[in-house]
């Protein structure tokens, strides 16, 4: 994976743990008083980071019920683009309390721009990233215009092409980008787990050479630990109060208890990925005592013939080593030999 950066001092990449946004997106159901508490759920399951989505209805289209603007199938099936995004935009009035109350909760509060008035808006909150959606990876004069601020950036590449996942990050880079984190997603909403392909996520680091992570819209949490011991540093995934509340994006949000559950299995699939190194944990060198041994168990008279009756391999692991049962039975006893006794070399004539 490519070097590490940090958002708000908060170091992000190889070695580091799994940094875990916590996506408010539209599941506010536009009451200001649920953000927060959104918020609140999110630093209490323990979140990096909190992140919203800065536009408005007419930022990021236009009231239009022609062809291409009335969404056929799926989960908004029917409706009009304009007509979502008025239901799930965050206004920009709440975004300066948004910010304090996640700082306050001790989380990082970061957003998805998709036009440059939303980029001015969170450059004016000290906003510490920008997170670019998978929608807007293409849109290169978005990118470089976020990365002029000299903050790191968060790319999702859902439904790009190789040449636009390098095309958005040279952007990224060349406008000034303080590092670039890209991100496997699906854009399917809720994505399946027969097409998460996760395999893309060290194919990501390789190909680019950067830290790489996943925007997640699976259900649970699998695809976020697997992702994890694939490399991804980065997890991203939308949570919700109760998706019985319904709202734009519940049917693919996590509960709060969800979100817990995430967080603690990500960090833990990270604490479990060790070294590629033969070496043991201090639990493991103590256990080799238990490991199989030689061992006498049966009384011996000096002299005797040793024979599988007096020597086997058991636990536990204070005598010879197994492999030199051959080398011993048939031999002569150099002493008597006791029954539970540690058979060692110099009990051979």
């Amino acid at each position: 994976m490519g070097a590490s950066f940090a958002i708000a001092g908060r170091p992000i990449g190889p070695g580091h743990a799994p940094f875990v946004i916590a996506e408010l997106s539209g599941n506010h159901n536009g009451e200001l008083s649920r953000a927060l508490a959104l918020i609140d759920a999110a630093a209490d399951a323990g979140a990096d980071a909190v992140k919203l989505q800065t536009y408005t209805a007419d930022t990021i289209t236009i009231d239009h019920d022609g062809p291409g603007f009335r969404l056929e199938g799926g989960l908004w099936d029917g409706r009009t683009l304009h007509d979502l995004y008025s239901e799930a935009f965050t206004p920009y009035e709440w975004h300066q309390a948004l910010f304090a109350h996640a700082r306050a909760r001790g989380l990082i509060c970061f957003s998805s721009p998709f036009d440059e008035t939303a980029v001015e808006l969170l450059e004016g909150l000290d906003a510490p990233a920008f997170k670019i959606a998978s929608f807007e990876a293409i849109d290169l004069p978005l990118i470089a215009r976020a990365a002029r601020s000299g903050k790191p950036l968060i790319i999702s590449t859902g439904m790009t092409s190789p040449a636009e996942i390098e095309a958005a990050l040279r952007s990224a880079l060349d406008a000034g980008a303080a590092g670039v984190c890209l991100l496997h997603c699906v854009s399917a909403y809720p994505a399946t787990f027969a097409e998460a392909n996760l395999a893309m996520i060290p194919r990501l680091a390789a190909d680019y050479g950067c830290v790489v992570g996943l925007s997640d819209h699976t259900p649970g949490t699998a695809a976020a630990v697997a992702a994890v011991a694939l490399g991804a540093r980065v997890i991203e995934k939308h949570f919700t109060l109760d998706r019985a509340d319904g709202g734009p994006d519940s049917a693919f949000s996590l509960e709060p208890y969800e979100l817990k559950q995430l967080v603690d299995d990500c960090g833990a699939a990270f604490d479990a990925l060790g070294v590629a190194a033969y070496s043991r944990s201090e639990t493991e060198a103590h256990n080799r005592q238990f490991r199989r041994s030689l061992y006498v168990v049966a009384d011996v008279a000096a002299g005797a013939v040793l024979t599988s009756e007096h020597v086997r391999s058991i636990r536990p692991g204070f005598g010879l080593e197994p492999a030199r049962l051959p080398d011993v039975l048939g031999r002569k006893a150099a002493r008597a030999l006791k029954r539970g006794e540690p058979f060692a070399m110099d009990m051979l004539l």
